[in-house]
């Protein structure tokens, strides 16, 4: 019999530590987006940054700095292009290119020329520095300090995300962030079989199909970088670190809960409010508590906020509990998948397609119910999404344009995700599966468009400290 495969443990003082954890103790954050303005001094920042940035060991700090870096970012850095050739094409090119567009279903309004930041229009990002404390107070000090030093030592500031702390929940109001996949050579996922492989979130470690992600493997020419563990002999710029995808996704949480308002209307025009939550709840897929309708679909149940150990298959194959097109059947369908569902090789196939989320709200909480009667809300909402993933084209792109974006995903016609889907030019549908008689909404609005977006790479605090050490040609 053959021997089980052995997970190798994480280097966590290599990896930065937002990919073992999510900070959920740190309630402030802000994201600054940077160009280079002076490649020498940039790199000198970079050098000094990987000596803050928070490594994986650090496992309740007060505060946390993270650095990213886009393709071109990589290039003004000083890294030859055709280093930068070898990382994954979709991370090379950038999220804004026209076949992407497609895929992800940025057109209309959600289209990259109308981005605030991330366009072909506004100033290139060349990095991503991403800045978390325990309180707005110690943020500040921590926001203003790290600004002053990029700006003054060959950074621009191009944007700052801010956001906002709303308890676990998200703008529509529905509890958030309980779905997350457990990480094979992680500590908490030590001998449990759900886990996913490693690879699938960090690169220079094997992946769900026993293979190695895309990343640059160098000469081992003295470079202070880890060896490539796929046996190589060379040095792995990638290992311990991975691609980070931030979308700015903006929520009309007016425009959400009036359709759901007039949806959810009685006979005679009174407005039912249970009802109204019962509609949206049939469109997340869970109850605002975060109560999965698969475990308790007639009412909320608080005692199932963090509920996630369910499969779809044998309790609710045809979706008369939790709607198949619902956000969250979409976005992790488990069990549900062909070509054999219920078996866990559908589970299998599942697990090929996770990612890591790390994303923040941002723009003042407000109460829905006092959107309804307003004619219009001047106040921008939504969520800075942050995704982790080894492969953007099999995870984050899949979810989005197979899974999310798909009219035809399991079975239905002509419906994208109720919740963030792109939309067909007449409005979308969603069907909610009933014995007798199913219900179908017609005409939903778009809820969610993108005001911004890019793909970054993560590395390594090692390969940081790589690239901050580089000489460029015009020293």
């Amino acid at each position: 019999m053959a021997a089980a495969a052995v997970t190798p443990a994480l280097e966590v003082d290599d990896v930065q530590g937002l990919i073992v954890r999510a900070y959920g103790g740190l309630a402030a954050a802000t994201f600054l987006l940077l160009e280079v303005a002076d490649p020498a001094a940039a790199r000198a920042w970079v050098r000094a940054t990987a000596e803050i940035v928070t490594p994986g060991t650090e496992r309740r700090p007060d505060q946390a700095v993270h650095l990213a870096l886009t393709s071109t970012g990589l290039v003004a850095l000083g890294i030859e292009q055709s280093v930068v050739g070898l990382f994954a094409n979709e991370f090379v090119e950038g999220m804004a290119t026209p076949f992407r567009q497609r895929a992800l279903g940025d057109t209309g309004e959600s289209a990259p020329e109308r981005w605030s930041w991330g366009g072909p229009g506004s100033a290139p990002v060349h990095a991503a520095l991403l800045l978390y404390a325990r309180d707005a107070e110690m943020l500040t000090r921590l926001a203003a300090a790290e600004t002053d030093r990029a700006t003054t030592h060959g950074m621009r500031l191009v944007e700052g995300l801010e956001t906002v702390d709303l308890g676990g929940k998200e703008h529509f109001g529905f509890h958030d962030g309980v779905s997350q996949p457990l990480v094979a050579g992680l500590s908490r996922a030590e001998g449990d079989p759900s886990a996913v492989p490693l690879g699938e979130f960090v690169l220079g470690y094997q992946n769900a199909y026993r293979l190695w992600g895309e990343r640059p493997v160098l000469p081992a020419s003295g470079a202070d970088l880890p060896i490539d563990a796929s046996g190589s002999g060379g040095a792995d710029l990638g290992r311990n670190g991975t691609y980070l995808v931030l979308r700015q996704l903006r929520q009309d949480v007016r425009g959400f809960w009036r359709f759901l308002d007039l949806q959810a209307r009685a006979a005679d025009g009174r407005a039912e409010a249970d009802r109204r939550t019962w509609l949206a709840s049939r469109m997340v897929g869970r109850w605002p508590s975060g109560a999965p309708l698969v475990l308790s679909p007639d009412e909320d149940d608080v005692s199932l906020a963090d509920a996630n150990d369910f499969r779809y298959h044998e309790a609710d194959p045809d979706g008369l509990r939790c709607p198949v097109g619902s956000h969250v059947r979409r976005t992790n369908p488990r069990d549900a998948l062909d070509p054999n569902p219920g078996s866990p090789g559908s589970i299998e196939v599942n697990d090929h397609h996770r990612i890591l989320r790390r994303g923040r709200e941002y723009g003042a909480a407000v109460d829905p119910g006092s959107l309804l009667d307003e004619v219009a809300d001047p106040v921008e909402r939504g969520l800075h999404f942050v995704c982790l993933n080894s492969s953007i084209r099999r995870q984050f792109e899949f979810m989005q344009h197979t899974w999310v974006n798909n009219p035809q995903f399991a079975g239905l016609h002509q419906e994208d995700d109720p919740l963030i889907g792109p939309r067909a030019p007449a409005g979308g549908r969603f069907t909610i599966p009933a014995d007798p008689v199913r219900r179908r909404l017609s005409g939903l609005p778009r809820f969610v468009t993108v005001r911004g977006g890019a793909y970054f790479f993560l590395p390594g605090i090692r390969a940081l400290r790589f690239i901050g050490s580089l000489s460029g040609a015009e020293e």
